[in-house]
C-alpha cells in the first residue's frame, strides 16, 4: 500500500518552521555526501515542459528516502507529485502532490542560507515578486530570523495589496508597498528575489554594505534578476548545487563566462552548513545565495509529509504493486 496525500493533506501538517528544520538537515547531509541529488531534466514539448528532479536522504529517519519529483509546465497550468520511495527496501511509500511542498521547500532553502549567511541583526526584508514562490520567500525569513519590517515590490501596485493581506496575518512584522526597487532596497539587510525577470531587478550600487541575497528566480539560463556586477561585487557567492549552477543560473553566466567566478570554486550551501566552506566573514560583506532547487530537497520533504500525515491519519492507501 501506499500512501495518497493531497494538497490538503499537505497542508494540514506542513510548517516553515519545520520545512526550514528538514531542509537544514537534508542539506548538511548532502555536503557530507549522506544524501544524493540529480540535477533537473526538462523534456521540452511544443506546448510545454516536463520536469524532472531526484535525490535520496540516506540521514533521514526510517532508513531513509529516495524519489523523485515530476512537474509539468503547459499554459493551462503546472502539475506537480512526488512519488517517495524508501532507501531501505525500494517500497513505495507515498504519492505527493507537491505544489505547496515545492513552494515551501524553495522558500525553506533560503532560509537555510539566512540562517547561515544574513547577518544577525538583519530585521529588513526587501522581497522583490508577489507571486507564489514569493510567499514562501518571506515565510522562511520570518522563520530564521525576527523582522522588523517586509518591504514589498513588484510593478503592480494591486498584487502588491493582495500580497501582503495575505501574508499580514502570519508574519509579524510592518508590511510596506513599495513602489520602486530602491524604496524597498533602503536599510534592507536582507533581498528576496522570486521573479521570472530575464532583466536585473535593480542596480548594484542600490545594494548596501552588508546585505543578504536569495536569488530564487534565475533557474533557466535566459532569466536574470541579479546584475553581473553585483555578482562581482559581492564577497560571497553561494549555489545549492554547483553542477544545476552551471546548467540553469542565468545569474551567473556572464560572471562565470568573464572570469570573475570559477565554477569550480563555488562553495555550496551544503558544505557551509556542514562547516566544510565558510561563510560571512564579516558585517560589511555582501553575501548571495543562488537557489536553482533540488529534488533532494522535494523528496526529504516528501519524507517529513509522510510521517506527519501518518500521525495524523490522514491520505488514502492505494493498493500497488499487488498489495
Amino acid at each position: 500500500m501506499a500512501l495518497l496525500l493531497s494538497e490538503a493533506d499537505v497542508e494540514a501538517v506542513l510548517t516553515m518552521h519545520d520545512t526550514v528544520a528538514c531542509v537544514e538537515a537534508a542539506t548538511k547531509a548532502h555536503g557530507q555526501a549522506k544524501a544524493r541529488n540529480v540535477p533537473r531534466q526538462r523534456i521540452k514539448l511544443p506546448r510545454g515542459t516536463l520536469h524532472l528532479l531526484a535525490g535520496a536522504d540516506l540521514a533521514s529517519p526510517d532508513g531513509g528516502y529516495v524519489g523523485v519529483k515530476s512537474y509539468t509546465s503547459f499554459r493551462e497550468g503546472n502539475r506537480f507529485l512526488t512519488l517517495l520511495y524508501s532507501a531501505d527496501n525500494g517500497r513505495l511509500l507515498a504519492i505527493v502532490e507537491s505544489d505547496l511542498l515545492g513552494m515551501m521547500r524553495t522558500g525553506a532553502a533560503s532560509g537555510v542560507a539566512t540562517k547561515y549567511l544574513a547577518r544577525e541583526d538583519a530585521n529588513v526584508l526587501a522581497n522583490f515578486g508577489t507571486g507564489w514562490q514569493a510567499r514562501g520567500q518571506v515565510l522562511a525569513v520570518a522563520a530564521v530570523r525576527l523582522l522588523k519590517q517586509v518591504r514589498v515590490y513588484s510593478r503592480d501596485a494591486a498584487n502588491r495589496e493582495r500580497f501582503i493581506a495575505d501574508l499580514r496575518g502570519e508574519v509579524d512584522a510592518e508590511f510596506v508597498s513599495c513602489e520602486t526597487p530602491a524604496q524597498a532596497l533602503e536599510g534592507a539587510l536582507i533581498v528576496a528575489t522570486a521573479t521570472t525577470s530575464r532583466d536585473p531587478l535593480f542596480p548594484p550600487d542600490a545594494v548596501q554594505d552588508g546585505t543578504h541575497i536569495n536569488a530564487a528566480g534565475s533557474n533557466a539560463l535566459i532569466r536574470r534578476e541579479l546584475d553581473e556586477r553585483l555578482i562581482r561585487k559581492a564577497g560571497l557567492v553561494v549555489v545549492d548545487s554547483r553542477t544545476q549552477a552551471q546548467a540553469e543560473c542565468g545569474d551567473l553566466l556572464i560572471p562565470t563566462e568573464r572570469g570573475w567566478l570559477d565554477w569550480d570554486l563555488l562553495p555550496e550551501l551544503g558544505e557551509v552548513v556542514g562547516g566544510q566552506a565558510h561563510g560571512r566573514q564579516n558585517d560589511q560583506q555582501i553575501t548571495i545565495f543562488e537557489s536553482q532547487g533540488l529534488g533532494l530537497q522535494d523528496v526529504t520533504v516528501a519524507g517529513l509529509v509522510y510521517r506527519k500525515a501518518l500521525e495524523a491519519g490522514l491520505g488514502a492507501q492505494v493498493p500497488l504493486f499487488g498489495s
